[in-house]
């Protein structure tokens, strides 16, 4: 839905899930009841300062940042403009919100200087690590491969904030996950186009991104707003992990984009990566090796994927074979679904009596049977 005029509760996303306003940021920001917001990702103009057109080696342009949006007179300006939407996005987050702010070597380090004035404690300086990065083509200096994401709550004095310490380990294969992410750049099926072909958003950020970032500090139904929603990516990660979202953006063609982007989620399909924090007592840990060795698993059974258009054989130790390679019920998804991450206990089914299961449902008997 996309609201011209803001009139807004936090009670009315309970039917209406998926807002987005129309305006500048900071006015729509004032106008949002005060501690309402769960959880902000801003990925604000980064003020790239771009004076030349790039072009590759073979003399082909590239494609730089040169929309108006991201261009400032003197770094005053901007600073001024940075320590304003700041400011109004502190007075919407509520007293257990966490703030997510995204920049690159332009930009981050004023970024980081404002907040910490303006009161916020910073929790992780996360890494965006891009496994595809646009070379430097003229040779000058190293390729830029990484942007930062700064991590912070309120304040120092915040006592309580969401962190899903085990959800984020799901992701990492069972490991406690670092504050370096590789990550690709946001390319193919993923890149929204216009009709002549070229990006529709210049700085489209991948949802594998913003999957980690919601997982990891926000819980279901929570709110989460993004202040320069561009092509809607926040929102249409936010509704596929089943959390309302509130997208704030002034270019009324990148609200096209994003509403058409919404309408095409169905949150049905995306059961598989809606995780959750498990309870205390449900964390003891287990593994297909366990599993096959209690015969929960038989050798040289069949799991499949819930569509059944991948099918792997069971091996001895809990490993998983099938056209793509060995490997662990997650390294097998992640490539069948050519992701980063993929949560094999959720991706991974098997035949009872003629019904489809989730594997997750072996691990949940043997949790019951062996937690004493």
């Amino acid at each position: 839905m996309i609201d011209e005029k803001l009139r807004f509760t936090p009670n009315d996303l309970i039917e209406n899930r998926y807002r987005i306003y129309n305006g500048d940021c900071i006015e729509v920001l004032k106008k949002i009841p005060k501690k309402s917001v769960d959880l902000i990702f801003a990925d604000p103009p980064y003020n790239l300062q771009l004076k030349n057109e790039l072009y590759r080696p073979n003399q082909t342009k590239a494609d730089g940042v040169v929309d108006d949006w991201d261009k400032f007179d003197t770094n005053e300006q901007y600073d001024k403009f940075t320590k304003n939407w700041l400011e109004a996005c502190r007075e919407v987050m509520n007293d257990e919100a966490t703030i997510w702010v995204i920049g690159s070597y332009h930009n981050i380090f004023r970024v980081g200087k404002i907040m910490m004035d303006l009161g916020f404690w910073i929790l992780n300086d996360v890494q965006w690590h891009k496994s595809n990065p646009m070379p430097n083509f003229r040779g000058v200096r190293f390729t830029n491969a990484t942007e930062t994401m700064i991590w912070a709550k309120k304040s120092e004095t915040q006592k309580k904030y969401t962190f899903n310490h085990n959800v984020m380990k799901q992701l990492n294969g069972g490991k406690q996950m670092t504050s370096v992410w590789n990550i690709a750049l946001c390319t193919g099926h993923e890149r929204i186009k216009g009709d002549d072909g070229k990006k529709a958003h210049s700085t489209q950020k991948p949802e594998e991104l913003l999957k980690r970032v919601i997982l990891s500090s926000s819980k279901e139904h929570d709110i989460v707003l993004d202040p320069f929603s561009g092509s809607g990516t926040t929102c249409a990660v936010a509704k596929k992990l089943n959390r309302k979202a509130i997208g704030i953006e002034k270019e009324i063609e990148y609200i096209e984009i994003s509403k058409q982007r919404l309408a095409q989620i169905d949150t049905d399909d995306y059961k598989d990566i809606q995780l959750k924090e498990p309870p205390k007592e449900a964390l003891m840990r287990v593994s297909m090796d366990s599993l096959v060795s209690k015969n929960y698993f038989d050798i040289g059974q069949t799991i499949f994927t819930k569509n059944k258009k991948h099918f792997a054989k069971v091996l001895e130790n809990g490993t998983i074979q099938n056209d793509v390679g060995i490997g662990s019920i997650h390294q097998i998804g992640a490539k069948i679904l050519q992701s980063e991450s993929c949560n094999g206990w959720m991706f991974w089914c098997y035949d009872d009596d003629g019904k489809s299961k989730l594997i997750d449902e072996k691990r949940k008997e043997y949790r019951v049977a062996y937690a004493g």
